[in-house]
């Protein structure tokens, strides 16, 4: 490896380590052949629910050079978002993920930023930035460029930070330094696979989306939550966090974010599903302005709500009976 893509790798990796990820590796662009293989059987099974989207641009997402002209490397990025706070058990419980403000908007600047810097830094050379927008296989770059592996409930754990994390990408024409992919960690361990409280991890490393509670209270646009699922919500009223909660790696390496975009919102701390029944379309958007929370919709989320009121009515009728 020639001592100037060693250089260039360094200060790629320098700049985007001062805008704030903590996590910074790169892989040499490629077919994503076995990945793409994986792709097809999950779709192939319905796994993927009513999200639709997934099924198409799959020769984009399978390889860069599709999205990209030329293109040679791809930096992969993660960003922690992990914050120490706990829900009350009454309350209706929001993925960490969306406690503060939305990512996209967050991350997207960064990257802007981030970008601006490179093409200074390259002129003549193309950069072009995702955050979970594009046909891009976040995850399997995550692992190819060594910043961590896929665990058996598909997210990303970073043997230095867990799981807590964000994924984004720079696909560029720019010939890099690579870094080796990340072995896995998993091992024996099967505690997001008995957490889950709807059997949604079907296997080790495949989600039934059908089943899983982030999809049913965010992507899923149907107009009810199925009622074998209900029972077993377990109060989350947006997305989901069981699976990463029972992580062992989270458990022991999961470290506060320095980023106060993603603090929670005071207002939701302690949400209640008669906050979401008495609430107007006109306070659903300024309550969850510039929030991940705007994603299930007003129409989604009172549907939520209206589940765990039945959800906590049941529990109520058979603990009386």
């Amino acid at each position: 490896m020639s001592s100037g893509k060693k250089t260039d790798s360094g200060i790629v990796k320098r700049l985007a380590s001062e805008k704030g990820f903590e996590l910074v590796g790169i892989a040499e662009v490629c077919r994503l052949d076995e990945e793409s293989a994986h792709l097809t059987e999950w779709l192939s099974r319905g796994y993927q629910a009513t999200m639709r989207w997934m099924e198409t641009n799959t020769g984009k997402r399978a390889d860069p050079g599709n999205v990209l002209d030329g293109a040679r490397s791809v930096v992969s990025l993660g960003k922690n978002y992990y914050i120490p706070f706990q829900h009350a058990d009454s309350s209706a419980k929001i993925s960490r993920y969306a406690w503060g403000d939305d990512y996209h908007i967050v991350i997207g600047t960064i990257l802007k930023d981030l970008v601006a810097d490179l093409s200074a830094k390259f002129p003549g050379k193309k950069f072009l930035w995702y955050c979970d927008t594009g046909p891009v296989m976040d995850k399997a770059w995550a692992r190819r460029a060594g910043i961590g592996w896929i665990g058996k409930h598909t997210n990303v754990i970073s043997r230095q930070i867990g799981s807590w994390i964000f994924l984004a990408e720079i696909i560029t024409d720019l010939e890099l330094e690579y870094d080796l992919p990340e072995t896995d960690h998993c091992g024996s361990c099967r505690a997001c696979i008995d957490a889950c409280p709807t059997d949604a991890i079907v296997e080790p490393y495949v989600i039934d989306a059908n089943k899983c509670i982030s999809f049913l209270t965010i992507e899923n646009r149907d107009g009810s939550i199925p009622a074998e699922f209900v029972p077993n919500l377990d109060n989350w009223i947006f997305g989901c966090d069981i699976c990463q909660d029972a992580c062992p790696w989270n458990r022991k390496f999961a470290a506060p974010s320095g980023d106060p975009s993603f603090l929670p919102r005071g207002e939701n701390l302690n949400l209640k599903p008669q906050d979401i029944h008495l609430m107007s379309r006109e306070e659903f958007a300024e309550r969850f302005r510039r929030s991940p929370v705007k994603r299930a919709k007003y129409e989604g989320l009172q549907r939520n709500a209206r589940a765990l009121t039945a959800a906590s009515n049941s529990q109520e009728h058979e603990c009386h009976s």
